[in-house]
């Protein structure tokens, strides 16, 4: 079977914008004013209109387990500087520079914002939760002015680093109160985002939802000699119309068979595998998939490669169970590869079989071999083993899954066939 645009749009199913009415919306951050995305995409519409953000409550919520934990593992306070577990707790998002600007969340007690002077205004616009902002002016240290929060919020045994803060802020801080323990935040905000809530939930069915949708319009404009750079702008452009940031990388031919691509400029041809992966973003939470495709006629053996990829996906899928160790579903995808040729060990199968997902596109938990943690309700991943022919070419499918209190369940469809590539 000829796979052209026009087959794209007769035999690829899934997820469409009709059927999203049901969905629970959630608010969009990331949503883009565009409405068309350019005239290629005049026919999408946006698919956020609807969505309805974290609140506050579920905030506080958040604040109060993370203190629970805090608590059960002996730490005073955590410290945070801008970054997913800011907006996470505190729903506010804020550029990095040389400049701390950082919160002090305590066991007991308010949280307290740290900024330099001159952006003390512009820090109070954004503050929903909380009221205090402690300030320094350029000459003066930052790192005294979050001993002093320490000293005051009775932290005076161990404080946990949030694993995102760089080191310098990090050194800083240990230098200007030297008699504090310093330790991994990890436990508690792994501990409180991991499991993620209805609400969140509902937030990546959206982002999974409106990426399968961009997908679907930008396989529509795949054509012979297309350079990769116009096939992640056409990603880009969708995304756009449909209401949001996002896009994708793409490999066509033999540098699929690199994981991560190649620096080497491609246009596509009749017959080439055309992997694209990537994803978008509604209200911070990401959605990450991949589609492997033939543009044209696949030959046999682009067929029998990526028909055992797809049961390497649902042996994966299968191995996904209540209480199993995480390992459990690296394992069950990369035997079966083993067991069709494509083995031992990491030889075709070139990296870990999934990764946590949710306000990062890469966070805990990863399906790996070692990761003993068992799956529980909430917890989500991507399902993405894959086979590279180094060489030839590579497939890989992806989706991502969430734990039910029943066992796991994908955003999207997955591939049926090589040019049924949305279900």
């Amino acid at each position: 079977m000829s796979l052209n645009r026009r087959d794209f749009v007769k035999f690829s199913g899934g997820i469409g914008a009709a059927s999203l009415a049901g969905l629970v919306g959630c608010a969009n951050s990331e949503k883009n004013t565009s409405t068309n995305g350019g005239s290629k995409f005049s026919h999408l519409r946006s698919m956020v209109d609807d969505i309805k953000p974290i609140t506050k409550e579920e905030r506080f919520a958040r604040i109060e387990k993370a203190r629970r934990l805090m608590k059960d593992k002996g730490l005073d306070g955590i410290y945070l500087e801008a970054g997913s577990s800011m907006f996470y707790y505190l729903g506010l998002r804020w550029g990095n520079s040389e400049r701390m600007m950082a919160v002090v969340l305590p066991q007991k007690g308010d949280l307290v914002y740290i900024c330099p002077a001159f952006e003390e205004e512009r820090l109070r616009e954004l503050i929903t939760i909380g009221t205090e902002v402690r300030v320094w002016d350029e000459h003066e240290s930052p790192y005294k002015v979050v001993a002093g929060i320490f000293k005051d919020r009775n932290i005076h045994r161990t404080v946990g680093i949030e694993e995102r803060v760089r080191f310098f802020l990090y050194d800083g801080i240990r230098k200007a109160a030297t008699r504090l323990r310093y330790t991994s935040a990890d436990p508690v905000t792994k501990g409180c985002r991991v499991y993620k809530s209805d609400a969140e939930i509902a937030l990546m069915q959206r982002a999974n939802s409106i990426t399968i949708e961009a997908y679907r319009a930008t396989l529509e404009h795949l054509v012979d000699g297309m350079s990769q750079g116009e096939f992640r702008k056409n990603c880009s452009d969708a995304f756009k119309a449909l209401g949001v940031s996002g896009g994708c990388s793409v490999q066509y031919g033999k540098y699929s068979a690199l994981p991560h691509g190649s620096s080497t400029p491609q246009r596509v041809k009749e017959g080439d595998i055309v992997m694209m992966d990537g994803g978008c973003g509604v209200d911070g939470y990401r959605s990450d998939i991949t589609r492997t495709v033939v543009l044209g006629k696949a030959s046999d053996r682009q067929r029998e490669v990526w028909d055992i990829e797809m049961e390497a996906q649902q042996k994966a899928f299968d191995a996904a169970k209540l209480g199993a160790p995480c390992e459990e579903v690296d394992k069950a995808a990369r035997d079966y590869l083993t067991s069709k040729g494509f083995g031992p060990g990491y030889k075709y199968l070139l990296h870990r079989t999934g990764h946590g997902i949710g306000l990062d596109g890469h966070e805990w938990v990863n399906f790996v071999k070692g990761n003993k943690e068992p799956l529980t309700p909430g917890m989500c991943f991507s399902n993405e083993p894959g086979i590279a022919i180094k060489g030839e070419f590579g497939v890989r499918l992806e989706d991502c899954l969430y734990m039910t209190e029943q066992g796991p369940k994908y955003f999207t469809k997955t591939s049926t066939a090589i040019d049924k590539p949305f279900g």
